[in-house]
């Protein structure tokens, strides 16, 4: 069977603490109960979280939906973005089988990543290792006025953008994840396809705004 890959970025510095924490850690539960009455995306996504204050964490390795485990989710330190992308890179390489002459591996991952704030680390070396890898999609979200949506677009061309980092924005963003994982799981064990732009995802909700 093969996986697709789902890593969900998170920051968890200390301005997340209070209401946008509790939003996030709502949204992942959330995320996760849909999806598992999800018939495709429950045979075919696996599901890591990684998060990022000081240093960056796989608080969850990748993993199918039956067996996911919600982590405890706590905000404080600083945003190590830079490390989040390294390491998310080596998670692709070690949790993610490649394709080779005698068999196919597995669908390239989809990325999401939520901040609410700008690096206090370098993000060039993440910038280049993430590069590197095959990857289907990454989405970055830039969560209220305190986020560099060009720093994000250095990152990937598909940015969107809250204008508040409010609990019902972040569920928004949550459920609109969500509906994307579900079609793209669906996409390709019907067709085969990947997912390869913002264009091919549901249409984000209102609270969501497009980075051009």
């Amino acid at each position: 069977m093969r996986k697709l890959p789902v890593y969900v970025l998170l920051d968890t510095s200390g301005s997340m603490m209070g209401e946008p924490i509790e939003a996030v850690k709502n949204g992942v539960q959330l995320m996760v109960s849909s999806l598992r009455q999800n018939p495709q995306a429950i045979e075919t996504a696996y599901l890591s979280i990684i998060t990022f204050s000081s240093t960056a964490q796989q608080v969850v390795p990748l993993t199918d939906l039956s067996s996911f485990q919600i982590p405890d989710i706590q905000a404080g330190g600083t945003t190590a973005m830079g490390g989040a992308l390294e390491l998310v890179s080596r998670c692709i390489d070690n949790e993610v089988a490649s394709t080779t002459i005698d068999s196919k591996g597995d669908w390239k991952p989809l990325i999401f990543i939520m901040t609410d704030g700008i690096p206090t680390d370098d993000i060039q070396r993440g910038l280049s290792e993430l590069g590197r890898r095959h990857t289907a999609i990454v989405v970055a979200c830039a969560a209220g006025s305190g986020a560099d949506t060009s720093l994000l677009k250095q990152i990937t061309e598909n940015v969107v953008s809250l204008d508040t980092a409010d609990s019902h924005s972040i569920s928004q963003f949550f459920a609109w994840v969500t509906a994307s994982i579900g079609v793209t799981s669906a996409k390709v064990e019907d067709s085969g396809k990947e997912a390869g732009g913002l264009n091919e995802l549901p249409p984000p909700p209102d609270e969501l705004n497009i980075v051009l």
